[in-house]
């Protein structure tokens, strides 16, 4: 799915109108719907916005990553990358064995 219409998408999900929504990116509704008919590629700094009123990644609004990223998860993402290198390590055993034990017990359902 292109830009403009995971824009499209993302927007009506969250309930925004396009007025709205340039509202809280700093542009005009027109605008957004250029965006999401794919006439106009918005700037970095423009998708950024766009990206963080709908609560995803860059990365999934622009079509490098499948995986959507809510705005919690990213946190967490990031609180954990600031933690020490052995604390990470912990964190990441403990993601390890969940996910095994979650895979396990699909596949015995």
């Amino acid at each position: 799915m292109d830009l403009g219409k995971k824009v499209a998408e993302l927007r009506k999900q969250k309930g925004y109108n396009r007025d709205e929504l340039g509202k809280i990116v700093g542009t005009s509704g027109a605008v957004i719907g250029r965006y999401e008919r794919g006439e106009i590629t918005p700037s970095v700094e423009i998708a950024k916005k766009i990206a963080e009123a709908l609560e995803v990644s860059l990365d999934f609004l622009v079509g490098t990553t499948d995986q959507e990223l809510d705005k919690a998860t990213l946190n967490r993402i990031n609180e954990v990358a600031k933690l020490s290198p052995k604390e990470k390590e912990l964190v990441f055993e403990f993601l390890d064995a969940f996910i095994t034990k979650a895979k396990i017990k699909t596949v015995m359902q």
